[in-house]
């Protein structure tokens, strides 16, 4: 026996490609284009004049960060969690709700790191398969199950559940944690946040990567009732109580980013009106684009192969994101860019569908 046959094998999740190359137009990876509130620079520049701060240990709750989560969103400071990025949020909740020997329910076409965060640790799961349209049949939710985490909006497809119908998933599964992945909520649609008091197996989760344009702090955000928040805190200390940095560098920066609403609003609808500019380029090209909630588009052209137009915007250093799997290897995820940045997207592409 060797120490290979002991060891956990798991198919990781794959991120979009991350070029080296300084010329690229990036579309792949649902970055917000725009830089993040002026504050959060301040933030950071009290790092170089208090550098000595590093070598103690950062407050394990997060204080400063999780009051300002309080105020922003008027929620009390116990209905609160953060972590690592969202996907860090994800994975604990992962671990501390999901002990049953029911499956989980997630959709089949969705973030994919649920199914590898189940593979990981061991969770029974199963897929629910989206209608042909790529939307959700809430029926499929009122089975039998150990939990459920649905997306919304979904990611890669785009699509928006109204709230009614989450809503409607939450209550057919009071016995279960709900989970209500909230990455591009601020995109568009309307957030589970309020249900937190009227269901105490309600968890939010969000991130500050997209709308807050922070991805490389790694700053993820849970909202849930006082006991499902304890529960996840619990787990998470009694793993590594201190996995936020100090104030100084991740926590107060996401406080300035909460204290500039101005700002966030403000580059939140540039974002929505190139995508609504950019829907429209599409479709006058040949492209289906589904109706997007979110900081990127999900889209088929009627007679060009997605797999050739990748390859080819890729040749032309723009990159966008393509699936290799089934039900959606004909379709392209792009990124809302710059206005600058669509029109190169663009011209690319009419350059490719008229060869």
């Amino acid at each position: 026996m060797s120490w290979k046959d002991n060891t956990r094998k798991v198919t990781p999740y794959v991120p979009g490609e991350q070029p080296k190359a300084g010329d690229v137009v990036k579309l792949n990876t649902n970055e917000n284009p725009y830089p993040p509130a002026p504050g959060v620079a301040d933030a950071l520049r009290k790092l170089a004049d208090d550098y000595a701060i590093m070598r103690k240990y950062p407050d394990t709750n997060a204080t400063s960060l999780v009051d300002a989560l309080s105020e922003f969103y008027n929620v009390p400071s116990d209905n609160i969690f953060v972590g690592v990025g969202s996907d860090d949020v994800l994975a604990m909740s992962f671990l501390t709700f999901f002990d049953s020997d029911r499956p989980v329910l997630f959709p089949d076409i969705t973030y994919s790191f649920y199914e590898v965060w189940a593979e990981t640790f061991r969770i029974p799961y199963k897929t629910v398969a989206l209608k042909d349209d790529f939307t959700i049949d809430i029926k499929d939710y009122e089975q039998l199950n150990g939990g459920v985490v649905i997306a919304n909006p979904n990611a890669p497809t785009s699509i928006c559940l109204d709230i009614d119908s989450v809503e409607k998933i939450i209550s057919s599964n009071k016995d279960s944690v709900v989970i209500i992945d909230e990455a591009y909520i601020d995109f568009g649609g309307v957030s589970a946040l309020p249900l937190i008091d009227k269901y105490d197996n309600l968890l939010v989760v969000q991130t500050f990567s997209k709308s807050r344009s922070m991805a490389g702090a790694r700053i993820g955000v849970a909202f849930g009732s006082p006991d499902i928040i304890a529960s996840l805190k619990a787990v998470k200390f009694s793993i590594n109580s201190y996995t936020m940095s100090h104030d100084s560098i991740r926590i107060g920066a996401a406080a300035a980013s909460l204290n500039d609403r101005s700002y966030f609003t403000e580059t939140v609808d540039r974002i929505i009106n190139t995508r609504t500019e950019a829907t429209r380029r599409l479709t006058e090209m040949g492209f289906e684009v589904l109706e997007s909630s979110t900081n990127f588009l999900f889209a088929k052209h009627k007679t060009h192969k997605a797999v050739d137009i990748f390859n080819g915007l890729r040749d032309q250093n723009i990159y966008v994101r393509y699936f290799d799997k089934p039900r959606i290897n004909d379709h392209l995820r792009i990124t809302i860019g710059t206005p600058e940045e669509m029109d190169k997207l663009y011209s690319a592409l009419e350059e490719i569908l008229n060869r």
